[in-house]
């Protein structure tokens, strides 16, 4: 009795902290540019310098600048592109339920912060009464352009060389800070800040403290975008529609929610006592997979619903292959209990590695995908992540406590009948 009463306030306490916390995860969820709609931009590029030329090299890094930016500002997938030999194509997702001059005044204020260039900053705490980085020593323009290089030491430690233009400027600042630090900025923010060890005259210097080599080329690769010569104006910019309006949204979601409840009764219908408990545990996987968006701060996309889609597909075939392992130990003549320890065991390795093959097929679309496409990769690797918890573990403890409890040991109760038994 014992372990049915567990049973009832393991699931009674989890749907209620499910049903207070769900509300604010609903709320909180971000959608992208398909599902809310927003805006769309097109630049060309031109060179900041007299006599300096647009690139493809150049136009394809400003273009990732501008993707770096829209990110960090909290907007919703941006999708950037490049396009013919000066021009680049930016759409983001702006919130459509706002009031149209708080709309105007979001547009406005995305189109102000993208068309700016990368603002690099070399800092130093001269004057700075607070101990900050407030006096900007050398900027993005100061650079050459594409010098910043990984190179390494005698130890094969990994460092950035750089070079600047005016040497002279350069052998100043550095003989005054020595002994002090030099801190990079890029658009306000801090991403090293190594000391100067001694006075550079040549024109070059490197930069060390990076712990590995992506690291350091991480830091050139910003030190190149800072020096890029290139400034973008706005050929035109334009509202875009969602891909999948309101209507068709809440569409989907009620095909969403009948196609979940027929695959409830599903499991109900042919599998009772385990597919009650895994009725249970796809509730929870909904519910645990939202809150992973929550705090990873994800956006949900119409690739992304797909994937969502795909892994309670694969949830349920998970409480599908635990069932049927029971079901045939129970036709073998096995107790309740021990068809539950067999059944369990004998379905682990199967379930586990089905997951493991989709996360490697996920890793493989997130590393060499772009966009939409590790839109999709992430939420199919966090649905299987979620899903090992919800529908691996968890359906094996719940069906524990109930086997446990006494109250449920008729083979019928397990959608086996005692025909089957006898017959084998």
């Amino acid at each position: 009795m014992k372990r049915l009463v567990a049973f009832v306030l393991v699931v009674v306490i989890g749907f209620g902290v499910m049903a207070f916390f769900t509300p604010g995860l609903l709320q909180g969820t971000k959608l992208g540019l398909d599902l809310k709609g927003g805006i769309e931009i097109l630049y060309q590029a031109h060179p900041l310098t007299k006599g300096g030329t647009v690139t493809p090299e150049s136009l394809n890094k400003t273009a990732m600048s501008l993707e770096d930016r829209a990110n960090r500002t909290g907007v919703a997938e941006p999708e950037v592109t490049t396009e013919g030999k000066d021009r680049i194509r930016l759409r983001i997702a702006v919130d459509t339920g706002k009031t149209p001059q708080e709309r105007d005044q979001a547009i406005q204020k995305v189109r102000d912060l993208m068309k700016k260039p990368a603002d690099l900053q070399f800092r130093s705490a001269t004057g700075c009464a607070d101990g900050s980085f407030c006096k900007p020593e050398l900027l993005g323009n100061d650079f050459v352009e594409g010098a910043a290089k990984v190179e390494f030491n005698d130890l094969n430690q990994p460092l950035v060389a750089i070079k600047v233009k005016d040497k002279q400027k350069f052998a100043e600042i550095s003989t005054r800070l020595v002994g002090k630090q030099l801190a990079i900025f890029l658009d306000d923010k801090l991403l090293s800040a190594p000391v100067v060890q001694q006075p550079l005259t040549t024109g070059t210097a490197t930069i060390t403290g990076q712990e590995s080599r992506q690291e350091a080329q991480d830091l050139a690769d910003i030190i190149n975008l800072g020096a890029l010569p290139l400034k973008l104006t706005e050929k035109y910019t334009q509202s875009v529609g969602a891909t999948l309006g309101q209507q068709s949204l809440h569409q989907t979601l009620f095909a969403g929610i009948l196609a979940s409840a027929l695959i409830l009764l599903f499991m109900l219908y042919f599998y009772r006592i385990p597919g009650f408990v895994a009725t249970i545990c796809l509730i929870v996987f909904v519910w645990l997979l939202l809150g992973v968006f929550y705090l990873m701060h994800a956006t949900l996309t119409l690739p992304g619903i797909a994937a969502f889609v795909l892994g309670i597909g694969i949830a349920v075939d998970s409480n599908i292959i635990t069932a049927e392992r029971i079901r045939d130990e129970l036709r073998s003549g096995k107790t309740i209990s021990s068809s539950l320890r067999a059944g369990a065991k004998n379905s682990f390795r199967t379930i586990i590695d089905a997951h493991i093959t989709t996360i490697i097929a996920g890793a493989v679309l997130y590393f060499m995908g772009h966009g939409m496409v590790k839109s999709f990769a992430i939420v199919l690797i966090a649905s299987i992540v979620v899903n090992i918890a919800t529908n691996v573990f968890l359906p094996r403890f719940l069906l524990q406590l109930l086997v446990q409890s006494g109250k449920f040991k008729k083979p019928t109760q397990y959608g086996v009948k005692e025909s089957e038994i006898s017959a084998l």
